[in-house]
């Protein structure tokens, strides 16, 4: 009876833990409350050169790329909790269905005792000695003995049934524990994002307007630089292949959301990140693939660059930290970083790490 209890105790901790799961909202985190600061005096500022710009370019890079590598882990996070809130869920729904079980057991064997207490009483030999009929006493004794092999029956059914009720509890406890650890993660990276991306925007907001034109020239300038050596490879002439039908459907999606803004950790419908428009294209097209550009570069068929066609994924930096769509003719579509929309860049821009084809 002991077990028992501990095991209804741990069933009822579960389906809380489900229900809570289920029910609650996402995870709010306090901003912190900003340190008084005192206005500094201002002080005469020289325009920065063109030295200057390129080195604040390259730095705004590097801020939004580490703001993709976190945003990747969010992602990852959050994939993993919504996995795991699921498989709590149905251990909780399968450990209520063990719990019946157990509970039927439990009274089919009080039964069985029971009618096995009134049926005895006597030693056998007498009970046989005082029968006025002992083929029927005998006949009885075989009813009696095949109870007793159903009874024994039962009592190892209920044995094993408690021994699942434990183990599920173990895993569910486990899958919670997880649970919760990706909920830091999510946190962590959430926290890293908002800090890149904070950066960033102060360091833009220092410019004034004609210095942040001339920045987005040179940000122009070098993806031009990039994709126009990309290209005087010769890569494109080898590259012919042509779209499958799931292809053509996903490529589509992603570039119907063209002029959508980028937003961290969004899968559409109103703004995307670069994996979630991705993603999100072929799971349009009829086909699942992993939600952020790392797993998608982990799981996915590679492919030659030079074999790539429309509908492809591009993998790009070392890191494996953006993705975006190969549509032909040398062009991707793609959701480039925060302060930015969905729009069709060439190719080669940004240094390749690698394609995968979904449907391969």
């Amino acid at each position: 009876m002991g077990s028992g209890k501990r095991s209804l105790t741990t069933t009822a901790m579960v389906l809380a833990c489900a229900c809570a799961v289920l029910s609650a909202p996402g995870v709010a985190y306090a901003s912190p409350t900003p340190a008084p600061t005192r206005t500094p005096t201002p002080t005469p500022t020289t325009p920065p050169t063109g030295k200057d710009l390129e080195a604040i370019r390259k730095k705004l890079d590097a801020l939004y790329h580490d703001a993709a590598v976190a945003t990747d882990a969010y992602n990852a996070a959050e994939e993993q909790a919504k996995q795991q809130s699921a498989e709590i869920v149905d251990l909780a729904r399968v450990i209520v269905k063990g719990q019946d079980k157990l509970d039927e057991l439990k009274d089919r064997a009080g039964a069985a005792a029971r009618a096995q207490y009134r049926g005895g009483g006597l030693p056998p030999e007498m009970r046989l000695w005082l029968s006025d009929n002992p083929q029927q006493y005998l006949d009885g004794a075989g009813r009696v003995l095949q109870g007793e092999h159903a009874t024994k029956g039962l009592l190892a059914e209920m044995t094993r049934t408690q021994q699942d009720l434990q183990q599920y509890a173990k895993d569910a406890s486990a899958q919670w524990q997880k649970l919760e650890a990706n909920r830091q993660a999510k946190a962590t990276a959430q926290k890293e994002i908002k800090k890149q991306i904070a950066a960033a925007e102060k360091l833009e907001s220092q410019l004034e307007k004609k210095e942040k034109e001339r920045l987005a020239k040179l940000e122009e300038e070098a993806a031009y630089k990039a994709q126009t050596a990309w290209l005087s490879s010769g890569v494109l002439a080898e590259i012919s292949g042509k779209a499958s039908e799931q292809g053509k459907k996903a490529v589509k999606f992603a570039t119907d959301q063209i002029g959508k803004p980028y937003e961290w950790g969004a899968e559409g419908p109103g703004s995307y990140d670069c994996s979630g428009l991705t993603s999100q294209a072929w799971a349009a097209a009829g086909h699942g693939i992993p939600r952020t550009s790392q797993e998608q570069w982990k799981q996915l068929p590679h492919v030659d660059v030079k074999d790539m066609r429309p509908g492809d994924l591009i993998i790009y930096f070392d890191d494996a930290s953006h993705v975006a769509m190969y549509i032909g003719d040398g062009a991707i579509v793609h959701a480039p970083r925060p302060g930015r929309t969905v729009t069709i860049a060439g190719a080669g821009s940004m240094p390749i790490l690698g394609v995968v084809r979904p449907d391969a």
